[in-house]
C-alpha cells in the first residue's frame, strides 16, 4: 500500500498494544506491510485486535529463518520448536531416512532439509486435511510427500524399520487443560493439533509404542514435551523399548525428548 503517516502507524500500534499484543511496533510494521491499501489495513488491525493470529492474517510463520505458509486453522510452528530442530540434527547422521508426524504445516520438514546432510529419504504425515494441503505447498518445491493419515498408518510398509529419525511436535496439552491456552490458540487452531488427551500423552504414547517397529536399529525418535512432562514421557518410551534422553533450551523455554531404537531391536520386535 502507499506510505501510511506516523500518526497513522501510531494509531494502529495503540490499539494493539490496547489488545494486549507484546510487540505492537513489529505486529504494525508487518501488517502495514502485507496490507494492499488502507481498508485491508484497518480489516487486518480489527482482526487482530480480536484475537486472531498475526500469523494467518499475513499468511505464513517465521520458523528458524524461514517464512513458512500457514492456512487459517493450522498449527502456528512456535519459536521454541527450534529446539526439535537441533535435538534432531544432533542425533542424525547424514543420508538420513527422516520422517515427521503431525507435521501440521511442514515447518520442521523445512528446518530439517536445510540443516541435514543430503537426506535419503524426507516425508511428512498428519491427519488434518487442512495441515496436509497446507505442508503440500510448504514443501512442494523439495519434493517432500505429505502423506494423510494417522502417525504411521499411511506410510509405505516398506520404510518399517528402516527410519533413521523419527521427529514430531505431537499434541501434549491436557483436555482439562486447554482452556488455559492463549486465546489465539484456543479459538483458531484446530483442536486435533493441541489435545494430548486426559494426561496429555496420549498421542506420544502411540508414537512411542509404534517407534520401534519403525525405526531402524540406532534410530531415533525426537518429541517436544511439556517441561513437567519429563518423567511420565521418559517412562513411556522406556517401556516401548527405546533409550531416552532429556534436551531442554532455557533460553527458548522449550524441552524434547530424544529416544534411540536400540541396537538389538531385532530381538525385541520378536518379543513384542
Amino acid at each position: 500500500m502507499g506510505p501510511v503517516s506516523p500518526a497513522q502507524r501510531d494509531a494502529v500500534t495503540g490499539r494493539l498494544r490496547d489488545a494486549g499484543c507484546v510487540w505492537a511496533e513489529d505486529e504494525t510494521r508487518l501488517l502495514v506491510e502485507a496490507a494492499t491499501g488502507p481498508e485491508m489495513l484497518a480489516a487486518l488491525v480489527d482482526r487482530r485486535v480480536a484475537g486472531e493470529p498475526l500469523e494467518y492474517l499475513l499468511g505464513w510463520a517465521e520458523f528458524c529463518g524461514e517464512r513458512i505458509a500457514v492456512d487459517p486453522g493450522v498449527f502456528v510452528p512456535r519459536t521454541r520448536t527450534a529446539l526439535l530442530v537441533a535435538a534432531a540434527v544432533a542425533v542424525t547422521g547424514p543420508a538420513a531416512t527422516v520422517v515427521e508426524l503431525c507435521c501440521g504445516s511442514g515447518a520442521l520438514t523445512r528446518a530439517l532439509a536445510r540443516r541435514l546432510v543430503t537426506p535419503r529419504l524426507l516425508a511428512a504425515v498428519d491427519l488434518d486435511p487442512a495441515a496436509v494441503a497446507c505442508a503440500r505447498r510448504n514443501l512442494a518445491a523439495l519434493s517432500v510427500p505429505v502423506f494423510a493419515g494417522d502417525l504411521f498408518d499411511p506410510l509405505p510398509v516398506a520404510w518399517r524399520g528402516g527410519l533413521d529419525l523419527v521427529v514430531a511436535n505431537a499434541p501434549y496439552v491436557p483436555t482439562a487443560e486447554l482452556t488455559l491456552l492463549p486465546t489465539e490458540s484456543r479459538r483458531y487452531e484446530a483442536p486435533v493439533a493441541l489435545d494430548g488427551g486426559s494426561d496429555g500423552l496420549a498421542v506420544l504414547r502411540r508414537i512411542a509404542v509404534a517407534a520401534l517397529s519403525w525405526l531402524a536399529p540406532g534410530g531415533h525418535l525426537v518429541l517436544e514435551i511439556g517441561a513437567g512432562q519429563v518423567d511420565e514421557v521418559r517412562a513411556v518410551l522406556t517401556d516401548a523399548g527405546l533409550e531416552a534422553t532429556v534436551v531442554r533450551d532455557e533460553v527458548l523455554g522449550a524441552t524434547a525428548m530424544t529416544a534411540r531404537c536400540p541396537a538389538d531391536v531385532a530381538g525385541r520386535r520378536n518379543e513384542n
